[in-house]
């Protein structure tokens, strides 16, 4: 995590490293103590939204025993206490921990976005409208600067199995970061790794539904999801069991890749649910 984001600051360097930076970009100044049991639950939330906005503003990490100058001056009664800095000034406050939601929303009102923050967006719309080709390269491009983000590493990764690539995206999915996307990654392996041995000739054929389910994973390939996702629930209707249950695995993956609010998902997952129970 990059020392530009998150800092720890006392009474000797808070001028230079809150009032002097937050002339050029906010600063969202932590006010915690140790013995502050609302603190580890808000101070690891500012963390991850400060690495996530990628330097639209930065987070500065003030325990009040250390520093009770600093908690005087800025009249800090109780922990935690939050205050935003644009200009050298107040710019905006709250105390005691919030929820995700406001806490959220407390940051982007303070924040503009910032140019990587905005190509993140970018990405993002690509992948939502299957745009794979250019999703890709704008992924590929901020990869290069931050490759251990998980939303980013995830997004790459679809757009890849989107084009038919499997064998860059498993690369990616067999080895990602604990997140809150890593349940997302999960869910596209089972179609990733059917892929790559569709690309390899290497899927079984011993029986009528063996040739279903490769011709479901060849039109996946294709971006047929629709004739895909038909296949598949005819084999479900047909075995659910099918192999240890990877016809609904690649239906579930199918799915994450094209977005749980994908007309195709909502209509799928209710013919899914009909099939199953």
């Amino acid at each position: 995590m990059s020392a530009e984001y998150i800092i720890d600051v006392n009474e000797s360097d808070f001028e230079y490293e809150v009032l002097a930076y937050s002339q050029n970009t906010p600063v969202v100044v932590d006010f915690w103590a140790t013995w502050c049991r609302p603190c580890k639950t808000l101070s690891p939330l500012l963390e991850s939204f400060a690495y996530e906005a990628m330097g639209s503003f930065r987070l500065a990490k003030v325990d009040v025993d250390a520093n009770p100058n600093l908690a005087l001056q800025f009249g800090v009664r109780t922990v935690p206490t939050i205050k935003a800095f644009s200009g050298a000034q107040v710019v905006g406050e709250f105390v005691g921990n919030q929820p995700e939601e406001r806490v959220r929303a407390f940051i982007t009102n303070i924040t503009p976005p910032s140019k990587d923050s905005l190509a993140l967006e970018k990405s993002l719309s690509l992948l939502a409208n299957h745009e794979w080709e250019l999703a890709e390269e704008s992924f590929q491009e901020l990869v290069a600067l931050y490759p251990d983000r998980p939303e980013i590493l995830l997004g790459l990764a679809k757009s890849l199995l989107g084009q038919g690539n499997p064998f860059e995206s498993l690369l990616i999915l067999r080895n990602f970061p604990s997140s809150k996307e890593y349940s997302s990654a999960e869910k596209l392996l089972p179609y990733a790794e059917s892929l790559g041995y569709f690309k390899q000739n290497n899927l079984p054929h011993d029986s009528d539904l063996d040739f279903a389910f490769t011709n479901c994973i060849r039109l996946a390939s294709r971006n047929n999801i629709p004739a895909a996702l038909d296949g598949l629930m005819d084999i479900l209707r047909q075995n659910k069991k099918y192999r240890t249950g990877i016809a609904q695995k690649v239906i579930l993956a199918l799915f994450e890749l094209i977005g749980e609010d994908h007309d195709l998902t909502r209509t799928y997952r209710k013919e899914l649910a009909s099939v199953l129970f």
